[in-house]
């Protein structure tokens, strides 16, 4: 399975850990939020080392639909609601802020970057798309109502937000990485207090940055109750009717669009992990439907951390563990996020006060309705007497025949038929799958 980004895209290579190592900021994972982390640091003087399991940018970054934009669901009228004008008009200046220096970047790097515009369309609820539109113009965002014509079907309204972005993920972060400090297949096997223990020596550090997509310290933060991960589909169509914005349906398990040279992008499909859902075969039967010269000529899939409320987790990991950070619940939208969480984790590390902070920080409340949802998942999957089981925390594993995976509907770990870790939050291969 390969992600059209894999396709065209020569991978960079860095070598893995030889000996023990000393290191000011130690970055625990190479997707594009620790890549940007260490980037920014790296550029701000601060002595830094990041370690990646695998290969930079081999797991859930390389998946993405790439779109960089304020359009990331029906979130700003609830977002006011739960948090106030004031919080939520940081949150949408940190994304602004993001979304600018991503243009600045991608001005001297050849990756494909295009200003577009985003919508975020409902099928049947004009009213929530209305006052989202409201909720966004309150907040300083020029947004506008659309009906999204260029759709396929039509839609009961669209919050339409001009001048957005969309790039090629892989050109971008291969170029921004190849003078970082960076050692790959160099895997974290223990953290204790200021000390990595890898398969490769041990790197002790001051501060610690753990940016592994899911949490992987279970007995601080609770992660394991305050995230979920979700999956999503993607193929990549050829002789079908291009778009020229970025379309994204309210729900999680709608259908997004978007362009990519000749081809069209169709996302959908999704569901909690280790649950049912529509996968590939949902939009080939759409494509079937809508696009009948079409051609399929890739397909892929990803996976995200949701958080209890929209806003990631950036910040200190627990209030016990002053000298560890984390990135993590970008909900869906981790490119402009992971930007957002660089400059947010510098400035913490260098000690110096950040404006949106405290938005993002992993100790604000816990709780919400989804609360309540991962508990029950939790409970039900460490009470489901089958095998094989999660070595993550021994919940249940549920066979997912779309993609020929063992799955965990608790935290959203992955297997193959065979056992070998696919994604995490379990950090290694599973022996009960046999």
């Amino acid at each position: 399975m390969e992600s059209i980004w894999q396709k065209d895209t020569a991978r960079v290579h860095f070598d893995e850990l030889k000996s023990n190592k000393s290191t000011d900021v130690l970055i625990v994972g190479g997707g594009i939020a620790g890549i940007l982390c260490a980037y920014k640091l790296k550029n701000a003087g601060v002595d830094c080392t990041l370690v990646e399991a695998c290969e930079i940018c081999g797991g859930i970054t390389q998946y993405t639909t790439a779109k960089l934009t304020l359009g990331q669901g029906l979130i700003y009228d609830k977002m006011i609601k739960r948090f106030g004008e004031k919080k939520s008009k940081l949150y949408i200046e940190a994304q602004i802020k993001a979304m600018e220096e991503y243009s600045e970047l991608c001005s001297k790097i050849d990756c494909d970057y295009e200003i577009k515009d985003s919508y975020v369309y409902s099928l049947n609820n004009r009213k929530k798309i209305e006052k989202e539109v409201e909720a966004l113009n309150r907040l300083g965002v020029k947004a506008e109502l659309s009906q999204a014509q260029e759709l396929p079907f039509s839609v009961a309204g669209a919050v339409r937000v001009k001048e957005q972005a969309q790039f090629h993920p892989l050109k971008f972060l291969y170029e921004i990485a190849k003078s970082l400090p960076i050692y790959e297949h160099t895997k974290v096997k223990e953290l204790l207090p200021n000390k990595a223990v890898t398969n490769h020596g041990e790197i002790t550090y001051k501060k610690l940055i753990v940016a592994t997509h899911f949490p992987i310290l279970n007995k601080h933060g609770l992660y394991p109750l305050k995230l979920y991960q979700h999956r999503s589909y993607v193929i990549a169509l050829k002789n079908a009717r291009g778009v020229h914005g970025m379309y994204v349906d309210d729900q999680n398990t709608g259908m997004s669009f978007r362009s990519y040279g000749e081809l069209l992008l169709l996302g959908g499909g999704g569901h909690r992990t280790g649950k049912g859902g529509g996968c590939w075969q949902e939009l080939e039967e759409f494509a079937k439907q809508h696009y009948k010269n079409a051609e399929i000529v890739g397909k892929w899939a990803t996976q995200d951390c949701l958080t209890l409320d929209s806003i990631p987790y950036v910040g200190q990991y627990s209030k016990s563990m002053q000298d560890v950070l984390v990135v993590t619940g970008f909900n869906k939208w981790e490119m402009t996020n992971a930007m957002v969480a660089s400059n947010i984790i510098c400035e913490l590390v260098m000690e110096k006060t950040n404006p949106y902070a405290t938005v993002f920080s992993p100790s604000r409340s816990v709780l919400t309705p989804q609360l309540a949802v991962n508990t029950f998942e939790a409970v039900i999957g460490l009470l489901t007497p089958t095998t094989p089981r999660c070595p993550h925390l021994g919940c249940a594993l549920k066979y997912n025949k779309d993609e020929h995976s063992w799955d965990c509907a608790c935290h959203g770990s992955r297997f193959t038929e065979q056992g070998k870790l696919i994604n995490n939050p379990a950090t290694d291969d599973n022996p009960s799958i046999k």
